[in-house]
């Protein structure tokens, strides 16, 4: 009867023991990957935010999208004390065009030449993702607003 006893005994320490032990690796486990998650996020975060190129110097800041024919972004955040979107990235040299009884025609943005006569593509100007009702020119800094052009056809 006592061998019965120290053996009952016995195998509730053991399984109280597996229960412990698989409790710590448990909760190991889950600590690990919420420290990974975190840290994933931290990296794609910091990697997001190193992809904008901040040109320009003044008191005045605005983001500025660039979207190519294949649909590629380019982010920029433009510093200026100009007083229009246009002369802000004439100033720190990101479109390049035409003087014409409309305004300033952009045939090139950030390098990219859009020639409506050569292959039916133009720059389109958006803000705040809608399009432009004003010239690049003629079009205010807004704080908070976002501009961009994009090649379109």
């Amino acid at each position: 009867m006592r061998f019965s006893v120290n053996k009952k005994i016995s195998s509730w320490l053991i399984c109280m023991m597996l229960v412990v032990t698989m409790a710590f690796m448990v909760v190991g486990c889950g600590k690990n990957d919420t420290e990974n998650t975190t840290t994933t996020t931290e990296s794609q975060s910091a990697s997001e935010e190193s992809k904008v190129t901040v040109l320009g110097e003044g008191n005045t800041k605005f983001a500025f999208t660039v979207v190519d024919k294949d649909g590629n972004e380019t982010e920029f955040e433009i510093n200026t004390d100009k007083e229009t979107v246009g002369d802000a990235l004439l100033e720190v040299e990101l479109i390049e065009g035409e003087e014409s009884e409309y305004g300033l025609y952009v045939k090139k943005v950030n390098g990219i030449t859009a020639d409506y006569d050569k292959d039916q593509t133009y720059w389109a100007f958006y803000v705040n993702g809608e399009y432009a009702s004003s010239g690049v020119d003629t079009t205010t800094i807004e704080n908070g607003a976002e501009y961009m052009f994009k090649v379109e056809k």
